[in-house]
């Protein structure tokens, strides 16, 4: 196959495939006017675009550490990550309620310059061709944008709370897998071909420098509610239904404070499960992602379509597996998050099974891994980007998703410090199959305890009045 067509067919493949899907995603009547609807789409797909650029700009390290060499072990790449998400992961105490505050367009806003800056500053230190300090400096720097980036999915389901009703939460958490997978194509096989075809600086340069031109595009276009866009506020029918300062055009200003967000929360252990289930998300996502792709260029796979094209294959399972998930909870479990939940679990706890005596048969591994990452990327779609709207309300979301998806990385940097120490580090060690049993072994019990937790809220709703429609 020519190197040309080799590299369009992805991008061919990525687009029918979202194409079909999106195309097919059901559609709730609620009687919004078609001004309403185009609105509506203005504003969310700028932003939603912007959030997978984030991604581009967060997992862009992987793709510049293989070609780094001994400047950067797999040891050092898993404290460098561990230190960024644990940043992440505890950020929640201040952006979640701050995007409460101010509202989603604002800290979006500081997430795309705050993380554009932080990558140029990634990239002038690899410019730079220092040798001094480098995992200790990356350290620094990768926590700093990952930081700003703790504000992105706060940001996104902040504003689309406003914007979409209960009814229709399920589908838009199809669109968020959608988008999430999106940026993870961005950032693994946009950013390899970047690696292969500049200097590696170029790795952070280039998700910079579109993060920029999506800032101006967000500043004219996006607005926290559709009364800011010239269109009518409505009732989004979730749990701060009936509260009258939940309902006023402009959510900023009228947020409980912090301490009574809390209690709201304790008073609804369900929404302490969804965390708790996400934390394990966080672990085995992060697990599948980046290990894979580790694996696979360190124990040389070639003439592997997945491995190949990993971005490309982590985006389309994640895209099926969040729109399938988002129908399913809609139309099946009458927008029940938790059995949709419990479904992915187990198959991402037999997934992982077998991925214990698949490491040397690699198309094996391969299917398998792309399993799991539809099934992984399907629940984190369902409880982050529509179970959060659901039981936090549009009130009080920012606190609640930042809270979710800060555990979701919490889990993550025990991920990264619990298999960058786990995994053989260098080379030959890291050449041979069998030595990364590790990676499979640990998912196994994060799997199971995820499970346990999904089946625990298998029939929560939100306690609003809109809970029964």
């Amino acid at each position: 196959m020519p190197i040309w067509l080799s590299r369009l067919l992805p991008i061919a493949i990525l687009l029918a495939v979202i194409t079909i899907v999106v195309a097919r995603l059901p559609k709730v009547d609620l009687g919004h006017s078609k001004a309403f609807t185009t609105r509506r789409f203005l504003n969310w797909f700028p932003l939603g675009l912007t959030y997978a650029f984030l991604y581009m700009a967060r997992y862009n390290l992987a793709a510049a550490k293989n070609d780094l060499g001994d400047l950067i072990t797999n040891e050092d790449f898993g404290t460098i990550k561990a230190a960024g998400t644990v940043v992440y992961g505890v950020s929640f105490l201040i952006n979640g309620p701050l995007t409460d505050r101010i509202g989603g367009r604002a800290t979006m806003l500081l997430a795309a310059l705050g993380a554009a800056l932080a990558n140029f500053a990634m990239g002038g230190l690899l410019l730079s061709g220092t040798r001094d300090h480098v995992v200790e400096l990356f350290m620094l720097l990768y926590a700093a944008n990952m930081y700003f980036q703790s504000f992105g999915a706060v940001s996104i389901v902040k504003v689309n709370a406003a914007w979409f009703h209960l009814r229709e939460r399920g589908t838009f958490g199809g669109i968020f897998g959608i988008l999430i997978s999106l940026g993870l194509y961005f950032a693994f096989d946009w950013c390899a071909f970047i690696a292969d075809a500049a200097p590696t600086e170029w790795v952070f340069f280039v998700p910079a420098s579109v993060l920029l031109v999506f800032f101006v595009i967000d500043w004219f276009l996006v607005r926290d509610t559709p009364g800011q866009a010239g269109q009518a506020d409505f009732e989004t029918g979730d749990a701060t239904w009936g509260d009258d300062a939940a309902q006023a055009p402009g959510i900023r200003g009228t947020v409980a404070g912090v301490v009574k967000v809390g209690r709201m929360m304790l008073s609804q252990p369900v929404i302490l499960i969804i965390a708790a289930i996400e934390f394990c998300s966080g672990f085995l996502r992060s697990a599948l992602m980046d290990w894979y792709a580790l694996f696979t260029r360190q124990t040389h796979v070639s003439g592997d379509f997945v491995a190949d094209n990993w971005g490309m294959m982590q985006c389309i399972a994640g895209i099926l597996g969040g729109v399938v998930a988002g129908v399913i909870s809609d139309r099946v479990f009458g927008s029940r998050r938790g059995p949709v939940a419990s479904i992915l679990y187990g198959v991402m706890l037999g997934g992982a099974i077998v991925m214990t005596f698949s490491l040397e048969t690699t198309p094996l591994l391969s299917g398998v891994v792309v399993v799991m990452m539809l099934a992984i990327i399907g629940v984190h779609g369902m409880l982050s980007g529509a179970a959060s709207m659901d039981f936090g309300g549009k009130k009080n979301v920012g606190v609640v998703v930042g809270i979710i998806d800060g555990l979701v990385y919490l889990g993550q940097g025990v991920q990264y410090m619990t298999l960058g120490h786990a995994l053989p580090s260098e080379a030959p060690a890291n050449e041979v199959p069998s030595n990364w049993i590790a990676w499979p072994i640990w998912m196994i019990p994060v799997s199971l305890l995820g499970l346990a937790l999904a089946t625990r809220v298998w029939n929560a709703r939100p306690k609003g009045a809109a809970a029964g429609h």
